[in-house]
């Protein structure tokens, strides 16, 4: 409403009652017009009237919603049903153009700048959790395996001879998937066991690099984020190497935006080495739906590059969730998430290893994981294997999710590769075990209603001497 319109208001009612209407709604402006001016992340959270009140503004200057537009084009975010349109707060042109998802479309500014912001708050994020250093990034409707793929095409403009990637082996299909998608061979780095973890083994990766040739390797894929046993990668070592014969570094930190450590290794990695991009994924770093993530560096240039190696036009709505997940928590509200996430992950560590300790199980001590921890699972006999697949049926049954169950001895082959011992992320680990993760949003009773379940299960299941009767525990339910 402008002057002109408030003037009018005053033939209606006595002018104090418009000029109090008038502040009350400068108040939501002003917040809007700092973020607009400075295109930061908020401190403080703001209110749903707010942030409703500038979704719809931008609506407003997208051309869908233009009063007297006339549309004669292929795509004119028509939208059938007004559901749909309200999910979206008739913000229906997507994102970016054909050429460049980052790019700004004519026929939506409204949407554009609903993009921009996203982006400048989404680098303003990754700064505040610890990689200063980062220079760009922008949001991608894709979750981490595309993503990364993304990345590794973006890499092939400037390394067309390279064949193979380089991966310190971690057992997600997504992130070895990402690898054949793209094209090119893996070349899997086996894990050292040292104590209870498994450490990435820098002298084969060095030992790779040297019998393959630097120039016919397209990157070292990393991670961060992983279940135990498993332990974030060397990656400032393996950044010092990827500096030292030039073969680019990427890095999966797919949840690993919510942990202080990961963030600190990332930093510390591109400080004395190479990073070329790090990925993290949108949903389990801020609690948004799945379908998004962050591609980040410390070149602009080359994350402009990857931005442009995005095939045409895409979906928004992953933008306009973070959009307003990151209005509606303020960076204050993020901070309290990751402060009380690190007070649960000591807590689940502590229950967890009584639950174990109750049961004969070890607590593997896993002190370089920041998010997942794991117990062993000690079951004698041939169908071993079996019963620990089967203690997980019984958590599940009991409504407890997220919890992995890996017992040695399973195989599995993706695309021409077979991988021994899947799930250990190693052909040897010694140790059956279940892995639990105090991850973003866990809360105090997460953790005492999963181990009381735990010590429940893991007490019938010690009890039973034949797999057969275990099964007739996992057909009682949730009991």
């Amino acid at each position: 409403m402008n002057d002109e319109i408030y003037k009018l208001c005053e033939k209606l009612i006595p002018s104090t009652y418009v000029q109090q209407g008038r502040e009350a709604r400068h108040t939501h402006e002003n917040k809007i017009r700092i973020l607009l001016e400075h295109k930061k992340w908020p401190e403080d959270g703001w209110d749903d009237d707010t942030i409703e009140l500038l979704l719809q503004e931008l609506a407003t200057m997208d051309s869908n919603n233009f009063g007297g537009n006339c549309g004669v084009g292929e795509r004119e975010a028509r939208i059938a049903s007004s559901l749909v349109a309200k999910r979206h707060f008739r913000l229906g042109h997507g994102i970016g153009r054909s050429g460049d998802i980052a790019a700004i479309q004519p026929k939506a500014a409204g949407s554009s700048i609903m993009m921009k912001l996203t982006n400048a708050m989404a680098l303003d994020c990754l700064r505040v959790t610890g990689v200063r250093s980062t220079a760009a990034c922008f949001v991608v409707p894709l979750a981490t395996g595309m993503s990364l793929v993304l990345c590794f095409l973006a890499l092939r403009q400037k390394r067309p001879q390279a064949k193979y990637i380089i991966w310190p082996r971690i057992d997600q299909k997504t992130c070895f998937k990402s690898i054949l998608t793209a094209g090119y061979e893996p070349v899997i780095i086996e894990n050292r066991l040292e104590g209870d973890e498994l450490r990435t083994d820098l002298d084969e990766i060095q030992k790779k690099i040297l019998e393959l040739g630097a120039e016919n390797i397209l990157c070292v894929f990393s991670t961060t984020s992983c279940f135990a046993p498993r332990v974030p990668d060397k990656v400032e070592e393996i950044a010092e190497m990827c500096k030292k014969y030039e073969v680019p570094h990427v890095i999966n930190n797919a949840y690993g935006v919510q942990s202080s450590k990961c963030m600190h290794l990332i930093q510390q990695a591109a400080r004395v080495g190479r990073v070329d991009a790090f990925v993290q994924s949108t949903d389990k770093n801020f609690m948004v739906p799945v379908g998004g993530s962050i591609i980040a560096g410390f070149d602009a240039q080359f994350v402009d590059k990857i931005s442009q190696t995005f095939p045409g036009r895409a979906s928004a709505s992953p933008s306009i969730d973070l959009f307003i997940t990151f209005l509606s928590l303020g960076a204050n509200g993020y901070k309290k998430l990751l402060k009380e996430r690190k007070e649960m992950y000591s807590y689940l560590g502590t229950e967890l290893a009584k639950v174990a300790e109750a049961h004969g199980e070890k607590f593997l001590n896993m002190a370089h994981n920041p998010i997942s921890m794991a117990i062993t699972l000690s079951k004698e006999g041939e169908d071993s294997g079996k019963a620990v697949t089967q203690l997980g049926s019984m958590l599940f049954k009991r409504c407890v999710s997220g919890a992995r169950v890996v017992a040695p001895g399973s195989s599995k082959t993706i695309g021409s590769h077979t991988f021994p011992n899947y799930g250990a992320h190693s052909d040897s680990y010694p140790n059956a075990y279940l892995t639990a993760a105090a991850a973003i949003g866990i809360t105090k009773q997460d953790v005492d209603l999963f181990c009381k379940r735990l010590d429940k299960v893991l007490g019938q299941w010690h009890g039973q001497g034949k797999s057969q009767s275990v099964q007739n525990h996992v057909a009682e339910g949730t009991s």
